[in-house]
């Protein structure tokens, strides 16, 4: 018997770094059980050279990235989500279009990467800690047994998952 395959959004406001980080580690680690998408609420409209260089060099595939709204998944004829995971503090905040399938949601927010100063080095280093931070918080993910966790037990799962190492105020709370 196949298992199904879950799809999980990563939600941002602008679509650019961390939730680019963390579609970009679950199509991988993921790969087989889970559909991985990530969108914005105000995208840009580009995806910070950063995260593909981080991307890369932790040996994930980097093609097909877009920074792209998140109306694009909340139409009638999106994938239906069955996880969306905010992954800044703003996006978490904001009101949410309204997701036709109900997903499971919880805020998995870290330090915006993007917003790092200094040289390129410094700058790398910071979209570098926010890729391990979120590859950490997938592989907890992934790697819970969702077949044996009834709704309210995973919901609080997922909230944890959102507390760990690297977690914003908000996301502690």
């Amino acid at each position: 018997m196949t298992e199904r395959k879950f799809n999980v959004l990563f939600l941002c406001t602008g679509n650019t770094a961390r939730s680019v980080l963390a579609e970009g580690i679950l199509r991988k680690d993921g790969a087989g059980r889970f559909n991985a998408f990530s969108a914005g609420s105000q995208p840009q409209g580009v995806v910070n050279p950063f995260a593909l260089k981080v991307l890369t060099s932790f040996g994930y595939p980097v093609d097909g990235f877009r920074s792209k709204s998140w109306d694009e998944f909340a139409g009638p004829d999106a994938p239906k989500m069955d996880f969306i995971f905010t992954v800044c503090d703003s996006a978490a905040g904001e009101a949410c279009p309204f997701w036709p399938s109900q997903p499971m949601t919880a805020h998995w927010g870290i330090e915006d990467p993007a917003t790092a100063e200094g040289t390129d080095i410094q700058k790398e280093a910071a979209f570098v800690t926010a890729f391990k931070y979120l590859r950490n918080r997938i592989a907890a993910f992934t790697s819970l047994p969702f077949a044996s966790l009834d709704e309210m037990t995973l919901g609080a799962r997922l909230r944890e998952i959102g507390r760990a190492d690297g977690a914003t105020d908000r996301a502690r709370s």
